[in-house]
């Protein structure tokens, strides 16, 4: 898989500035598919890419709310930024349907942690990335490819 791209990734700090490199490829209606472990680095690679976005407030896990929406910032080009943790859902398309998220692509880019298998049929591609933690250790890897729903 000649397009798949891997960086090893040994601090938080390296897992944000992976994120706002990404954040710059990324626009209004992009999908982005987050899936690693617990603590492999998703809301940290989340909130390096809404730095880059450049996005308005705090990026913290959705685990609990399901999905939070941070405004665009003030910046020529800025966009949106709507984070959804997909852990909760289970699956369940009804819940996913709910969200809206479909909607939200056509002004924001939409950051789906645990939505591998989930949520690609949004749209006609998306930037898959995936976490990995080394076991007893803090380093972690990120690999990542844009993916065409085809």
């Amino acid at each position: 898989m000649p397009d798949v791209a891997r960086r090893i990734l040994p601090t938080v700090e390296d897992t944000e500035a992976l994120g706002r490199e990404l954040a710059a490829q990324l626009h209004a209606g992009d999908l982005v598919v987050l899936d690693g472990p617990l603590g492999a680095g998703k809301t940290a690679l989340t909130r390096g890419i809404a730095a880059g976005l450049g996005v308005q407030g705090r990026v913290s896990s959705p685990t609990f709310i399901i999905a939070r929406q941070h405004r665009a910032g003030t910046g020529p080009g800025a966009i949106g930024l709507v984070h959804v943790d997909a852990y909760r859902l289970g699956g369940d398309l009804d819940e996913l349907d709910a969200l809206d998220l479909d909607t939200d692509l056509d002004d924001a880019v939409v950051v789906v942690e645990w939505g591998l298998g989930v949520v690609e049929h949004l749209a006609d591609r998306h930037l898959r990335v995936l976490l990995r933690r080394e076991p007893d250790s803090d380093i972690r890897t990120a690999e990542w490819e844009w993916v065409s729903a085809n």
